[in-house]
């Protein structure tokens, strides 16, 4: 039996046409007609010998067959683009000084790292977790290339703002606090971006709070609240698997949006800069962009 050669063209056309739910949607991103997207699709299932689609009321679903070959067809893409990147990222040398808040060191961090890694491995990368004071005081003084900052730090040029994200309530899952009742804070010394929006939101709501627990690292507030000392102020982002994000039911006022923000330096980026600038966005799913 003779091994039949898949075209990469056809197999991305078949990826997109699944992920947009369409051959016309998929001949618009890709900038073909329908008719042309059809044709290869024809081709496809002529190359495998069995049909790879089937009617679904008005539109087109996948037979078995068709969702085996979808599999593969990720798979094999997503080898080739990976070799095409790291082939590219050879020749991509020097170093990048990044800084990201604690929200992100252990959960998003490292896949970002891993991945800018596997890609470009000539590259050294100098990566900072720290809070946003102290990420803007580091690029006051030219110590970073690029930042993640959550909220409004002075104004830095070559800043966008990449997220919009509501404030949460964390603490022990089922905490409940009736009116009247004293809320035990667990918060950031000053200056925090999410501390005074907290005290405010409940002071608003006549809710009467005590300041239970402070600290300078996010592991301290996280492990207080895991301890029932009180609840803190930050974004569903990260969260521990044993706290919750808590809100009315729960006796708590509703808290403001903070803007998640990603700084570049001034100047020409270097070639490491602008690649792992570009896998950043890309790791922050359904971002909402804008200039500062």
């Amino acid at each position: 039996m003779l091994l039949a050669n898949l075209d990469m063209d056809v197999l991305r056309t078949l990826a997109v046409a699944m992920d947009l739910g369409g051959f016309g949607k998929a001949a618009d991103r890709l900038g073909r007609s329908q008719s042309a997207v059809s044709l290869q699709m024809r081709k496809l299932e002529e190359r495998i010998g069995r049909p790879l689609f089937r009617r679904q009321g008005r539109s087109l679903a996948l037979t078995d067959a068709g969702d085996v070959v979808l599999g593969y067809a990720r798979r094999i893409l997503e080898l080739n683009d990976q070799a095409v990147a790291v082939a590219r990222g050879i020749s991509v040398e020097g170093s990048v000084r990044f800084g990201v808040p604690q929200d992100f060191g252990d959960t998003w961090l490292p896949g970002v790292l891993a991945r800018f890694t596997r890609t470009h491995p000539s590259v050294l990368i100098e990566a900072r977790v720290d809070r946003t004071h102290k990420l803007v005081d580091r690029i006051a003084h030219g110590g970073l290339d690029l930042a993640l900052l959550w909220g409004s730090p002075p104004p830095l040029p070559n800043a966008i703002t990449v997220r919009r994200l509501p404030m949460a309530w964390i603490g022990q899952k089922g905490n409940s606090y009736a009116q009247g009742e004293k809320i035990p804070l667990a918060l950031f010394e000053p200056p925090c971006v999410f501390r005074q929006p907290g005290i405010e939101a409940l002071e608003k709501a006549k809710r009467p709070w005590r300041l239970a627990f402070t600290s300078p690292s996010l592991s301290g507030l996280w492990a207080a609240a895991a301890a029932g000392l009180g609840i803190t102020v930050r974004t569903a982002l990260g969260v521990p698997a044993q706290l919750a994000v808590l809100g009315r039911s729960n006796g708590l006022p509703k808290l403001p949006h903070i803007e998640l923000s990603l700084y570049a330096a001034e100047g020409n980026p270097s070639q490491a800069v602008v690649r792992l600038r570009d896998i950043l966005l890309d790791e922050l799913p359904g971002v909402t962009a804008g200039r500062r």
